[in-house]
C-alpha cells in the first residue's frame, strides 16, 4: 500500500510545487489530511498520533517535502539549473 500511495497519490499532491505552494494554513491542512487519512487506514496504525505513523511507514510530512523541493529549486535557480552539490 505504501508503494502504491508514494507511486500514484502523492505526485499528484505534489505536481508543481515549486510554482504554486500552499500559503494558507487551510490549504496546507486539506493536503495533509490526504496523507493523515492514508496512514490511519493503515492496520494497527489506526490509534496512532500521525507523526509516529511517519516515523513507523518512513515517510516525511508533506509539508517537509515541500520545503525540500523549494531548497532544492533555490539552489538550481542560484546555480544556473544545476543540482546542489
Amino acid at each position: 500500500m505504501i508503494n502504491a500511495y508514494t507511486t500514484y497519490v502523492r505526485p499528484l499532491l505534489e505536481y508543481s510545487v515549486c510554482v504554486w505552494s500552499p500559503y494558507h494554513l487551510e490549504d496546507r491542512i486539506k493536503i495533509e489530511s490526504v496523507q493523515r487519512r492514508f496512514t490511519k487506514r493503515i492496520r494497527g496504525l489506526s490509534n496512532v498520533g500521525y507523526k509516529d505513523q511517519l516515523k513507523i511507514l518512513s515517510l516525511e510530512s508533506l509539508q517537509l517535502r515541500r520545503l525540500h523541493q523549494d531548497l532544492i529549486y533555490s539552489c538550481k535557480t542560484r546555480n544556473g539549473g544545476q543540482s546542489p552539490t
